[in-house]
């Protein structure tokens, strides 16, 4: 079931841990220096998945972690929807203009990941990194990267352990895949 799961701090389910090992299994096919993940759990095993496959470690990026949607955290959309009626309207419609209530919006997100991002990017010139975050996250980075503001937030599909590829090239982030599962649809982890 669907819910905003936002900074719970929970574990992968058998599905989940399925589909980080075909992500890793496709990772592995590069060439990379550095594996980064957010510190929350789900994404950390992930990343721990890939860069053991890597013969590499892992290093904490706090920038990477989720959103934090404060009171909606746990909450099922249809709960949300009951509950903060006009809020909710506003994040199918407008989510740049939404502040979570106790939590962050997406801004914040944007700012505070691109950061990080940027600060990798500059330790790790000319090298392939792996960075493992979540979907709000990877969302609103992949806006950053692409110059576009976060009005267009719900044009971003984001599944799960989906992969992005950019390359930056003098000091502009070009896309060359984005929601990519190919991985995931060969290793049988979900349908075809």
């Amino acid at each position: 079931m669907e819910r905003y799961r936002g900074r719970a701090d929970i574990d992968l389910d058998e599905v989940g841990r399925r589909q980080a090992e075909a992500t890793a299994h496709r990772v592995a096919e590069w060439q990379v220096a550095a594996v980064y993940s957010s510190p929350l759990r789900r994404a950390l095993f992930t990343a721990e998945i890939a860069a053991r496959r890597l013969g590499l470690g892992v290093s904490v990026l706090p920038g990477l972690i989720d959103i934090d949607y404060g009171e909606w955290q746990g909450l099922t959309p249809d709960e949300a929807a009951a509950r903060y009626g006009g809020l909710y309207a506003s994040w199918l419609k407008s989510p740049q203009s939404v502040k979570f209530p106790g939590g962050e919006g997406l801004e914040e997100v944007r700012e505070r990941a691109s950061e990080a991002v940027y600060e990798v990017v500059g330790q790790h010139p000319r090298e392939t990194v792996v960075l493992v975050s979540h979907k709000v996250v990877c969302q609103t980075l992949i806006l950053s990267l692409l110059g576009l503001d976060n009005s267009h937030f719900w044009q971003i599909v984001q599944d799960n352990c989906a992969v992005n590829v950019f390359e930056v090239r003098g000091s502009t982030p070009s896309a060359l895949l984005l929601n990519d599962t190919c991985h995931l649809r060969r290793l049988g982890t979900i349908p075809a």
